[in-house]
């Protein structure tokens, strides 16, 4: 093992692009969108639209400080910075029990989607088969990681540019059946009960499920500690991510919502399959199933990769166990992903006790997680900058745009979203998940953490005077 060489610098700005493409598309557009759809009808595009302005001003906010500062598990360490140690510890274990329920809940799907082939060979043996994938593909080195992100994030966007392209030849030249006898094209958002049918209540619902979507997106900061030229490659990185992300979620779902009536999405299977068969594409449900399992496999592959690299930030400030900080010949450190390997596990009995309308008690408690993460980030370099003077603050590099105000309604966003996540039934245990699980890492921290640093520190004092 070699703790003291620290993580290398393999990942390209190709990698890195994609890394957050895999992360971010995934579960929340393939099938998240669907119920999104039925919950605020065709105005779900301004709920995406709002949603991914507040992403893209966390992640601004998050590249100013990796370029300023680029380290191993970044917010985690700019919070214990500017925040103080137990933000950090608070933030960098919330990001990881984030990426923990993500992946949870994508191994699983994985063995579900794998039984449309082999129905008979028990689902729990496809999971336990992709942990050890993934977990052997994350003790690699890391250029070989991201090659392979690279290609399973390449394979999604690929088919989602085949669908819009698809659904405006539809549109455009009447190719295939679409909607059958209902008709085909922008009217359909202003009829079925207009564009707002559930009204202003039925929107704010949605933004529960849309955040959800964009979850995953903050890996680009995560990422710095292993850029080949951070200063270029995060800022690169993060202006041209969000757009694409705006232009696959929106543009998809005005194709969707355009070809069909907004009522009829997500009840007769996927979108995709929907579109793909009214082609003519008599396999439309196989070629489905290798996009999703592409999808899944590319978001399991980034979540590890994340909360590992965040839990290797943690130990080397003495917020986690040491042997996090260990890493192999590779400049891995190996600890982190055999515990996620390990976490994983868990997706093998859950497939067995947990039913399966429990997708968005998961959802949701990723998605308190998810925004808990985002709001410290904010928070994070509000504090950073009023450290700052005049003078520093010009001189940083890639500076939050809009400043101060795009953070400040950024912020109130993210309280607005805990807002929704207690107002409506269907999620309100989810915020007492996340609540008990904040209370529980402050608790930790008080108990477990500050203990230790405080002998640290003593024994550092009596060091200095025996010299």
């Amino acid at each position: 093992m070699q703790p003291a060489q620290g993580l290398k610098r393999g990942l390209t700005a190709r990698h890195i692009r994609f890394m957050a493409l895999g992360s971010a598309i995934g579960t929340g557009l393939f099938y998240g969108s669907a119920s999104a759809i039925q919950m605020a009808g065709p105005a779900v595009l301004l709920a995406y639209l709002i949603g991914g302005a507040a992403v893209f001003m966390v992640m601004r906010a998050l590249g100013e400080m990796a370029v300023h500062n680029p380290v191993a598990g970044s917010f985690g360490q700019y919070a214990s910075t500017y925040l103080g140690p137990m933000a950090g510890f608070v933030l960098g274990w919330t990001y990881a029990f984030e990426m923990i329920i993500v992946c949870i809940a994508d191994v699983t799907a994985f063995g579900i989607y794998m039984g449309f082939w082999f129905p008979e060979v028990p689902r729990w043996i496809w999971v336990l088969g992709i942990v050890f994938l993934i977990g052997g593909l994350n003790l690699c080195n890391v250029r070989v990681f991201g090659e392979m992100e690279f290609w399973l994030s390449l394979l999604k966007v690929g088919a989602i540019v085949a669908m819009i392209v698809a659904g405006f030849g539809i549109m455009a030249f009447g190719l295939g059946q679409a909607g059958g006898e209902t008709s085909v094209g922008v009217a359909n958002l202003f009829e079925h009960g207009g564009f707002l049918p559930n009204g202003v209540g039925g929107l704010i619902a949605s933004f529960a499920v849309v955040m959800f979507a964009f979850g995953g997106i903050e890996i680009i900061g995560i990422t710095a500690g292993e850029a080949q030229d951070p200063k270029r490659v995060i800022p690169k990185a993060i202006n041209a991510v969000p757009l694409r992300i705006l232009l696959f979620y929106v543009l998809t779902l005005f194709v969707l919502m355009c070809l069909y009536p907004w009522p009829q999405i997500g009840t007769q299977g996927s979108p995709f399959v929907q579109i793909f068969s009214n082609l003519g594409i008599g396999s439309a449900a196989a070629v489905l199933n290798v996009v999703v399992i592409s999808a899944a496999v590319s978001a399991i592959n980034s979540d590890i990769f994340g909360a590992g690299r965040m839990m290797y930030g943690l130990a080397e400030q003495g917020q986690a166990p040491r042997g996090f900080a260990q890493l192999s010949r590779h400049g891995v450190p190996w600890l982190t992903v055999l515990v996620m390997g390990a976490a994983l596990l868990l997706g093998v009995l859950l497939n067995y006790l947990i039913p399966e309308d429990v997708f968005l008690l998961i959802a949701s408690i990723a998605t308190f997680a998810t925004v808990w993460v985002w709001l410290m980030i904010l928070v994070t370099q509000v504090a950073m900058r009023r450290r700052m003077s005049r003078e520093q603050a010009a001189a940083l590099e890639f500076p939050v745009p809009f400043w101060p105000w795009g953070p400040a309604l950024a912020i109130v966003f993210m309280l607005f979203i805990f807002g929704v996540l207690g107002y409506f039934p269907n999620t309100q245990a989810a915020l007492l998940v996340g609540v008990a699980w904040v209370v529980f890492l402050v608790l930790s921290y008080l108990l477990w953490c500050k203990p230790r640093s405080g002998q640290g520190q003593v024994a550092r004092e009596q060091a200095e005077l025996h010299r």
